[in-house]
């Protein structure tokens, strides 16, 4: 009997690096998913296996022989965690959904807590959302190596979300969902890049180490411009989100984890009506995103990127 599971694709509105350090960010889910199935099999003249992964995801050309290495270590953290015997019952795990396999969208969460959820349905384990998320952010390590939470998380739940990390080992993350009036457009788009998000997050760290006094501000300035995007969201405005979001570009471009065609993206986005535009995830490449309300804008900005010669999604947050 073959069992599936889902993981939600997610772009981080607010402080991606960071949240890494204890900063609370904003993340939302999108109307995008990676379904993972889940069915029986004979590893025929492959004693040596036990599972056979078939990913059939759409995605950013290299993207996934570029992760490839990286994913065979998170599946293993995956069945780690799970504590499921795959000795006894070798399975086939197919990856699939309209979520595009690309930097930037939580492609490697969605996958990680849609085969928690698969593992869960087949081997009739009944595992709560909490487990799934648990078990999620394990397979992020494999990516990552040390992941904020905020992917597998928003992965994991859905919705718009506060995210805050502990920054005490053991102590929970902080989490909360966060209401929006109603969902918002957005355009995401993709530089082509293939980012490493290990390499960013240790980049950050070392200029942090070499510069404590500089960084230490730019810090500062992310933790309040945090706050003052929750107040933005409770109240639905959305002029103060996207003016906010230029903020955080550039914060993010001072820790220097943009690139040209991140900062050529997100100005394309305002000069053709977005409300605000930033870098989303790890950076260096992968993708940006713009706060598009109404159709007429979310289609002007999708098409001007387009034009340029780079791929977009048109999507919604706060779903």
């Amino acid at each position: 009997m073959a069992a599936q599971g889902y993981g939600y694709g997610k772009v981080i509105l607010f402080n991606e690096h960071f949240v890494v350090y204890g900063i609370p960010a904003i993340a939302s889910a999108i109307g995008m998913k990676t379904t993972a199935t889940i069915e029986p099999w004979q590893p025929d003249n492959q004693p040596e296996l036990n599972y056979l992964l078939e990913d059939n995801r759409l995605e950013t050309p290299g993207y996934k022989t570029e992760k490839f290495d990286q994913q065979k270590d998170s599946m293993k953290y995956i069945f780690e965690a799970a504590e499921v015997d795959l000795q006894a019952q070798p399975i086939k795990i197919t990856l699939e959904g309209d979520l595009v396999a690309s930097s930037g969208i939580g492609a490697s969460a969605a996958s990680c807590a849609a085969i928690a959820r698969a593992i869960s349905g087949y081997f009739e384990l009944d595992f709560s959302n909490e487990k799934i998320n648990s078990i999620a952010y394990e397979g992020e390590k494999g990516y990552h190596g040390t992941p904020s939470g905020i992917d597998n998380t928003a992965a994991t739940y859905g919705s718009l979300i506060w995210f805050k990390k502990a920054q005490v080992k053991g102590a929970p993350n902080i989490m909360e969902r966060l209401t929006l009036e109603k969902p918002v457009d957005i355009v995401m788009g993709n530089t082509g890049l293939v980012a490493n998000t290990t390499e960013a997050v240790a980049g950050v760290r070392a200029r942090r180490d070499q510069d404590p006094e500089g960084y230490n501000k730019i810090f500062d300035e992310a933790k309040q411009l945090a706050i003052d995007a929750r107040y933005a969201f409770e109240a639905y405005d959305l002029s103060k989100i996207g003016e906010l979001m230029d903020t955080n570009h550039k914060l993010l471009q001072d820790i220097e984890v943009s690139c040209k065609e991140l900062d050529l993206l997100v100005k394309i986005a305002r000069d053709n009506g977005a409300l605000g535009a930033k870098l989303t995830g790890g950076g260096l490449g992968g993708n940006m995103v713009a706060l598009t309300p109404g159709e007429d804008v979310q289609e002007a900005v999708a098409s001007a990127i387009e034009k340029e010669g780079f791929a977009t999604l048109r999507t919604k947050i706060g779903i």
